[in-house]
C-alpha cells in the first residue's frame, strides 16, 4: 500500500452546485463522501432529479467500504437511495440528524434492503482497514450537525469541509476551529473546500443577524404571515418559530418536505415548537389573520411547492388573501431566478406584501463561507496542496485564486471537473485520469434515469416544435396508398401555412422518387428527415424534431 498513490475524484459537485459525490480510492478500497442530487433548471423539463453516473463505482464494486455524510441537506444525501440501488454500500456514516434524515428518505422510498447506517460525533475515529483512518470536525452552517471529514492515509492527509461557514455568533454548536488548525499544523496535504460564495468579499452574516429582520416583518405585519423557506434550514425554521410564538401566532406547515424535516427534527430536539402552538391547515379559517403563521416549501419558485399551490389554487384549505405577508427567507438558487420572480409577480398581483432578503430586511444569511472565511479556512489548514469544490467553474476559480493570494504555488491547485483524477503520493499531489461521471436525469419513477439524447429531444421540443409525416404504403406491390401529410405541433402549426404545404409537397416528391426503385422503410424516413429538416431549416431557421411515420398494410412503422 505504501508504494500505490490514493485516487480523490468527484462524481458531482464540480462545475455546479449540487450533487456533491467525492470518492477516496486506494488498490483495495473506495470510500465516498456525501451522495447528493441537484436540482433541475428550468432547462431540465420534465426532470425531478439529477444524478452522478454511478458506472465507474458498479465496476469497482466490492471495493466499496462506506460512504461518509457531512449533513443532511439534498445535495449531500438526496441521492442515497439512487446509489443504493446501483451498488452495495457496507457502512453509511451519518451525524445523528443526517441519519434521521437518511433513514426517513429510505422508508420513503421503500428500501426494503437492509442498510447498516452508524451515527458519528467529532470525536468518532472510524478505520476502514489498514488503507483510511476517518476523524470529523465540527463546522457551522444551515443545518444542525454539520461536519468536515479528515482522511488520513498512507500517502498523507485528505481535508474535506463539507458546506460551512464560519459563523462566530451561530444558532447551535460552534466551528471547531482548534481542531481544524491542530490537524493544519500536523499537515493537510490536500484541502478540499467549499466555493458556493467565492464571488462574495467580506464574512457571510450570522444566522443570528437575520433574527431582527424577521421579528421587524413580524412586528408590521397586520395579516397573516407566510414564511417560505428550504425545509432543511433548521436553524432558520427555528428562529421563525420562536418569533412567531413571541407574538401569539399559531404556526401551521405546509408542503410535504417541510412536514417531514420538522417532524424529524422535533423528535430529535432540534426544533422546538409546543403542541399548542401547532394548527392543521383545516383550521385556518378557525383563527383570525393576525394569529397565524404559515410555513411552507416554494422559496425558488417550484410549480410544486407548497407556496405555488396555494397562489394557483390548488390547495384546497387556503389561497393568497390581501393583506397577507409573504417572506421569502432565502436567496434564490442559480438558474431559479426567473421562477422566483414569476411567483412574486403573482402575490403581488395577488394582494399580498412581499418581502425578500435586501438591504432593508436581512432575511436570509447564507450558510456558505464569503472570501475572508476562505482566507481564514486556508492559514488554518495550511494545506499543501488545494482542490476547490462544491461550486460552479468560476466560483472554484476565484476560490483557487484565493489560495494562490496566501502564498499556495499554482501548481498546487488543482481545479477540476467532474471525473478527473487527482493523485496523492509521497504527501505530493498530480493529476491523473478520467472517470465517467456524466448527468443521469431522473424522470418520475423511472430510476435508471433519462438519457442526453432525451434531454436533446426535449429541448429540441421546445424551443423548434416538432413536425410529423405520414403516409400509407403498401410493401409487397411496392406503392404509395396515401401521399404523405405533413402535421406540426408547435412549430407553424397552420397546415395552411406556405412552409407546411411546400415541405409536404417535397416530401410527395421525394417519396415518389424513392418508390420509384423499391426501397425499405428505414430509407424512407432516412429521406423524409433529411429533405424536410433541410427545407425547413433553410426557410425558417429552425430545426423542429421530425417524425416520420408509415402506416403499411403490413402495420406501423
Amino acid at each position: 500500500m505504501k508504494d500505490s498513490p490514493i485516487s480523490i475524484y468527484a462524481l458531482g459537485g464540480l462545475g455546479e452546485v449540487g450533487k456533491n459525490t467525492y470518492c477516496i480510492e486506494s488498490d483495495r478500497s473506495i470510500i465516498l463522501i456525501d451522495a447528493g442530487v441537484r436540482f433541475p433548471e428550468a432547462t431540465l423539463p420534465g426532470v425531478d432529479y439529477v444524478i452522478p453516473d454511478y458506472t465507474y463505482l458498479k465496476n469497482n464494486r466490492g471495493k466499496i467500504k462506506a460512504l461518509f455524510i457531512t449533513h443532511g441537506h439534498e445535495d449531500h444525501i438526496g441521492g442515497i437511495p439512487f446509489l443504493l440501488r446501483s451498488v452495495h454500500i457496507p457502512a453509511i456514516y451519518a451525524p445523528r440528524l443526517a441519519a434521521a434524515l437518511i433513514k426517513h428518505k429510505l422508508e420513503d422510498s421503500r428500501f426494503r434492503d437492509p442498510v447498516n447506517i452508524f451515527e458519528f460525533d467529532s470525536d468518532t475515529v472510524v478505520p476502514i482497514g489498514d488503507d483510511f483512518k476517518v476523524s470529523f470536525f465540527r463546522v457551522t452552517h444551515s443545518i444542525p450537525d454539520s461536519f468536515g471529514v479528515c482522511v488520513d492515509t498512507a500517502q498523507g492527509r485528505i481535508v474535506e469541509t463539507g458546506d460551512f461557514k464560519i459563523d462566530l455568533t451561530p444558532v447551535g454548536p460552534n466551528f471547531e476551529l482548534d481542531k481544524l488548525s491542530k490537524l493544519g499544523s500536523e499537515g493537510v496535504d490536500l484541502l478540499m473546500a467549499d466555493s458556493t460564495n467565492a464571488e462574495i468579499e467580506g464574512y457571510t452574516p450570522s444566522e443570528t443577524a437575520v433574527r431582527a429582520g424577521v421579528e421587524e416583518v413580524f412586528d408590521q405585519a397586520p395579516g397573516r404571515i407566510i414564511v417560505s423557506t428550504f425545509s432543511s434550514n433548521i436553524n432558520r425554521i427555528q428562529q421563525v418559530v420562536e418569533i412567531a410564538i413571541e407574538h401569539n401566532r399559531k404556526i401551521c406547515v405546509l408542503g410535504r418536505s417541510m412536514k417531514n424535516v420538522i417532524g424529524i427534527a422535533r423528535q430529535y430536539g432540534y426544533i422546538k415548537i409546543p403542541d399548542s402552538s401547532l394548527i392543521e391547515e383545516t383550521s385556518l379559517r378557525d383563527y383570525k389573520s393576525m394569529e397565524i403563521c404559515i410555513l411552507c416549501t416554494g422559496s425558488q419558485g417550484e410549480p410544486m411547492a407548497a407556496l405555488s399551490r396555494i397562489v394557483n389554487g390548488d390547495n384546497k384549505n387556503t389561497t393568497i388573501y390581501p393583506g397577507d405577508t409573504v417572506v421569502f427567507s432565502s436567496n434564490p438558487i442559480p438558474g431559479n431566478g426567473a421562477l422566483v420572480d414569476r411567483l412574486v409577480n403573482k402575490l403581488v398581483k395577488m394582494g399580498a406584501d412581499v418581502k425578500q432578503n435586501s438591504l432593508a430586511f436581512s432575511l436570509h444569511s447564507s450558510g456558505h463561507p464569503s472570501r475572508q472565511e476562505l482566507r481564514l479556512l486556508q492559514r488554518l489548514a495550511k494545506p499543501k496542496n488545494f482542490m476547490p469544490v462544491h461550486g460552479e467553474y468560476r466560483m472554484l476559480k476565484l476560490h483557487g485564486e484565493i489560495a494562490a493570494e496566501l502564498g499556495l504555488m499554482k501548481e498546487n491547485i488543482f481545479i477540476c471537473d467532474n471525473g478527473d483524477i487527482l493523485q496523492l503520493y509521497n504527501h505530493k499531489v498530480t493529476r491523473g485520469g478520467h472517470v465517467p461521471a456524466e448527468d443521469i436525469y431522473i424522470d418520475g419513477m423511472d430510476l435508471d434515469g433519462v438519457s442526453n439524447l432525451t434531454m436533446n429531444d426535449r429541448a429540441t421540443l421546445k424551443s423548434d416544435g416538432m413536425v410529423t409525416v405520414f403516409m400509407t404504403i403498401d410493401p409487397k406491390k411496392n406503392k404509395v396508398l396515401v401521399p404523405p401529410t405533413v402535421y406540426a405541433r408547435g412549430f407553424n402549426e397552420n397546415a395552411e401555412d406556405h412552409v407546411i404545404r411546400h415541405s409536404q409537397m417535397r416530401a410527395i416528391e421525394a417519396l415518389d422518387n424513392l418508390m420509384q426503385n423499391r426501397a425499405n422503410f428505414a430509407e424512407i424516413k432516412t429521406t423524409m428527415k433529411m429533405v424536410l429538416s433541410k427545407y425547413i431549416e433553410r426557410k425558417t431557421g429552425r430545426r423542429p424534431m421530425i417524425i416520420p411515420i408509415i402506416m403499411s398494410t403490413e402495420g406501423t412503422v
